[in-house]
């Protein structure tokens, strides 16, 4: 018979009571077993176990109604009893919570799980069996005892055996698992501080395994694990925290848990003061440090300027590598001495200066090189990653980089477990068998040092290696992709391979090339994202799982709006770059408006009939109204091929043809503004065919490039190009929308050979790189050279091919188009033929979605015949004030060549136009695009004009979407 009661909660202290008992019992007969029950016993509890269970006489049971027999002379219920004179019998198990009103959290079920007793048979008194308690059934009690114990659910658990007489007096052992579970955390609180990011605790808590959830067993050792890190994180801050904890009990056995947090002062370092050192001087010890430093004007973004003790033994041994990547390779870096210099009035701050001790030791050459355990290959292949020669200063690095090199190449043939130490002994070492036997004669010692072929102090080093075994990769699986298909991925996977060695570098790559997709959020590559299993039923062999989350490609984008290009507009757009969850890209948009229409189709397949080739189509049909200027209009489509020339390097074909005219030009772009006529006279906007022009007419337009170029003089209103784009990228970047890490290097020239009316060449160059500064900094850097020419018959551009700079995508602070030379005599943007644009970023990650920037941009665009350089003229416009000239019928007659608008120069300005300034991005997971708030400071801008032909400001503020580079 078990009792047990329902649920409640837990937490720890130990007492056990256990009683002792031997012999067996026979099994009883029959007519041992039961007697006719006394009047008295029904309802008179024989005991009361320490469950606080009354256990009556136990009764025989009629096997077909379960109900109780009766004696027919007495009609008294039948007692069952074990035989007389029998050694103690296993009566009742029972589980109780007598301190929880015997009400448990977890499920009596878990319990039972980890007690043995529970399997055990017992007695069964209804139909007259009875089990014998023995010693190995107390043993099994001993061990559910240190199992139960083992779980960390209980804070109090003792098993008591009670005796239980009856009539006839023999014993029935009843078994009571009396327990107390261990308090819960309902409400986790901290109090006091104000300079604790609550989700960076969690973060860092959860790092370490050490979370105090909602509803998790109440542990002190965990309480003072969480006191310590928050006790860090403030110190890192600089603040000599005091941090502790009290627990409120709320209810049975639910507590609240607060921490308290006085966060004291906030210990600057004004000064670093190094004793002992020689040969380095202070500054450079001190440019080692990363946080213990004086922060400067830029501490905010190199570190430092708050005492940080918790990170100064990680200081310490960046100055200690420093000193042994020069050389000194028994430097040590003592612990520091805190200086008070001041204390600020209100008592929160405080200056310190740091006496840190040094201890440099004597300049070391390398000696000999040699290896130890190398057996796949030989030791003078090896002894080439290292780059280390006889003679030349000891560096630490050097072997540091050897040891990578020599990893990555044991890695790229399945050599896992490589791993390789350095052994090394000093020239004047004690441990140096040539050096002891000097130091017993001195003179010997003198003559070694400075006599002839002496040899400076030298490390001879011996590389300790342990090559492991070749493991094969047995399987590849894939977890988290519930849209994109496994195929898709297994694709990207470099040279890892089912049933090839396990290759290191081609995991490495397989990891960035999964990045570059952007289907996933980005993968470490540490053991969270990719797990690498050895298999336990198959020798060197090992499972490779990619454990992926799923990010949204798709952009669906339909409304309307207002914009100062577009004017009211609606649209209905919608792009992925992984339709289906095949990897292709595919996007159609839709959009209507005053000033702007746009149609547009698309599809690119990366990997055509199966082959790693890329293939792609796109038709368009726009429109662009752009005020003040002119209205562009575009028909056209493009086909694109590509393929890989190397790793991370493709090649592309585009070609694309695209009809193009320009109307509606304003006339306040024209220097004489009306076309020369007998009936006076017609602006150009009311000409609707170019062709009907007469030759004076067209020779006066022709008088201004620019409304030559854009209103397609003789070309019936149309330019046609017709072109064939050869390119090829090399492409590391690890993530295509937040990078850290990469370059990227494009190269394209635009041949409009191909027929059409407008022919010309067009190179292209771009050098993107990225650096990881520490794990939340990045630093991005991007050049771009443009050029264009006419070839053939094209004798000038269009305007809608010439080179422009200036928007959110270039030079930031400036408004899209206005950077460029101006057409003579005018204001307005004619463009250039070639370009150069410099960008730079230090991005800041806030959060995972929110990067914060600083950047500076810088671009100039020059004509025909105008080459690069530093300083560009500054001129203005002069216009003369003319009479009116009265016509033969009484008309005002203006003569073309009469106006006499000229450009005058006043000065130099920079020709490189420069933007800098602070920007907000985040990312909208939704929209699947990065959202940009940016304000821009605009040193360098003599003679930009913005959109409005006003002088461009000093400062803007922009809202933008996607990326500069």
């Amino acid at each position: 018979m078990f009792t047990y009661a329902p649920r409640v909660l837990a937490v720890s202290a130990l007492m056990a009571v256990f009683a002792t008992g031997s012999a067996a019992a026979q099994a009883p007969t029959p007519d041992q077993t039961s007697a006719q029950a006394p009047a008295s016993a029904p309802g008179a509890p024989l005991v009361i176990t320490p469950c606080k269970n009354e256990v009556p006489v136990p009764l025989l049971l009629d096997p077909a109604t379960k109900s109780p027999l009766v004696d027919q002379a007495s009609n008294a219920p039948v007692i069952s009893l074990p035989p007389a004179g029998s050694p103690p019998v296993l009566w009742q198990i029972e589980v109780c919570f007598p301190k929880q009103d015997n009400a448990a959290f977890v499920p009596i079920e878990s319990y039972l799980f980890y007690m043995k007793a529970d399997d055990q048979p017992r007695s069964t008194p209804s139909n007259g069996t009875w089990v014998p308690y023995t010693a190995a059934f107390e043993q099994t009690l001993r061990d559910d005892f240190k199992s139960l114990w083992a779980q960390g659910l209980l804070e109090d658990l003792s098993i008591e055996v009670t005796d239980a007489q009856f009539p006839n007096g023999t014993v029935g052992r009843i078994v009571s698992f009396v327990m107390e579970e261990r308090d819960r955390v309902k409400i986790v609180s901290y109090e006091g501080s104000k300079q604790l990011d609550r989700s960076k605790l969690e973060e860092q808590l959860r790092e370490r395994k050490m979370e105090i959830a909602a509803d998790s067993l109440l542990d002190e050792r965990r309480i003072k694990q969480v006191e310590a890190v928050v006790r860090d994180m403030l110190q890192e801050k600089g603040f000599t925290a005091d941090v502790t904890s009290t627990i409120t009990r709320v209810e049975g056995k639910t507590v609240n848990l607060t921490f308290h947090i006085v966060e004291g002062r906030k210990v600057k370092i004004r000064k670093v003061d190094w004793v002992g050192n020689k040969d380095i001087k202070d500054g450079k010890l001190t440019k080692q440090m990363k946080e213990n430093k004086p922060g400067g004007l830029l501490g905010w973004i190199t570190g430092g300027g708050t005492w940080n003790a918790t990170k100064y033994e990680e200081d310490a041994e960046r100055v200690r590598e420093y000193y042994q990547n020069h050389g000194y390779a028994n430097a040590t870096i003592g612990q520091p001495e805190l200086k008070v210099l001041e204390n600020s009035k209100d008592g929160k701050k405080q200056w310190i200066e740091l006496k840190i001790p040094v201890t440099e030791g004597q300049k070391y050459t390398f000696g000999s090189l040699d290896f130890d355990g190398l057996k796949v290959f030989k030791p003078e292949y090896i002894h080439g990653l290292y780059e280390v020669k006889e003679g030349e200063t000891y560096s630490r690095k050097k072997l540091v980089e050897g040891n990578r090199r020599t990893q990555e190449v044991y890695g790229r043939y399945g050599f896992m477990d490589f791993t390789a130490a350095p052994d090394l002994v000093r020239s004047d070492s004690a441990n140096n068998p040539d050096t002891a036997l000097s130091q017993l004669v001195p003179e010997a010692l003198a003559l070694e040092a400075s006599g002839p072929g002496a040899k400076p102090p030298h490390v001879d080093v011996t590389i300790r290696v342990t090559e492991g075994e070749q493991f094969i990769v047995r399987r590849i699986s894939f977890t988290g992709n519930t849209t994109t298909r496994d195929n898709v991925i297994r694709r990207e996977l470099s040279s890892l391979v089912e049933g090839s060695p396990f290759d290191t570098n081609a995991l490495k790559d397989s990891v960035r090339r999964l990045n570059q997709l952007g289907y996933f959020k980005p993968l470490e590559g540490n053991e969270k994202d990719v797990k690498v299993d050895k298999t336990t039923n198959a020798t060197n062999m090992v499972d490779v799982t990619f454990k992926l989350e799923e990010q949204n490609r798709n952009q669906l984008t339909f409304g309307a709006g207002i914009s100062q290009y577009e004017g009211f507009f609606g649209q209905l757009a919608f792009q992925t770059s992984n339709f289906l969850g095949r990897g292709e890209t595919f996007s159609v948009s839709l959009q209507g408006g005053e000033r702007a229409q746009n149609y547009q189709v698309g599809f690119t397949e990366p990997f055509l009939f199966d082959r790693n080739i890329t293939g792609g189509i796109d038709i368009h049909k726009r429109s662009l109204q752009y005020v003040g200027y002119y209205t562009q209009k575009s028909t056209g489509g493009s086909l694109v091929f590509g393929m890989p020339l190397a790793p991370w390097t493709r090649a592309f074909l585009n070609y694309s043809y695209e009809e193009v005219s320009i109307t509606d030009v304003n006339e306040a772009l024209i220097d004489n503004s009306c076309v020369f006529s007998q009936q006076g006279c017609s602006t150009i906007s009311s000409l609707s065919d170019t062709s009907q022009l007469t030759e004076t007419q067209i020779k006066n337009l022709c008088q201004n490039p620019f409304v030559c170029d854009s209103f397609l003089i003789g070309q019936g209103g149309k330019r046609t190009i017709s072109k064939i784009v050869p390119t090829v990228v090399h492409n590391t970047v690890n993530h295509p929308i937040f990078p850290t890490t990469g370059k990227k290097y494009t190269a394209s020239v635009d041949l409009a050979v191909l027929g059409g009316n407008t022919q010309y060449i067009k190179p292209h160059f771009e050098y993107i790189r990225f650096f990881r500064h520490t794990s939340r900094t990045t630093l991005g850097l991007r050049a771009q050279f443009e050029y264009i020419t006419p070839v053939r018959n094209t004798r000038e551009l269009p305007v809608f091919e010439r080179l422009f700079l200036g928007g959110e995508y270039s030079v930031r602070g400036f408004d899209i188009r206005s950077i460029g030379p101006t057409v003579p005599n005018s204001l307005v943007v004619l463009g250039g033929n070639k370009s150069l644009l410099f960008n730079a970023e230090y991005a800041f990650s806030i959060a995972d979605p929110v990067r914060l920037l600083v950047f500076y941009d810088a671009g100039q665009v020059r004509d025909f015949g105008e080459p690069f350089g530093w300083y560009q003229p500054l001129t203005r416009i002069v216009v003369p004030e003319l009479p009116p000239v009265i016509g033969a019928f009484g008309d005002i007659v203006t003569d073309p060549g009469a106006i006499g608008v000229r450009t005058e120069t006043i000065g130099k300005t920079s020709a490189f136009k420069t933007s800098t300034g602070v920007e907000l991005r985040f990312f909208m997971p939704v929209l699947n695009v990065p959202f940009r708030l940016i304000y821009a400071w605009n040193p360098q801008r003599g003679g930009v004009l913005d959109n409005n032909l006003q002088p461009t400001k000093a400062s803007v503020f922009k809202f933008s979407v996607g990326t500069t580079f």
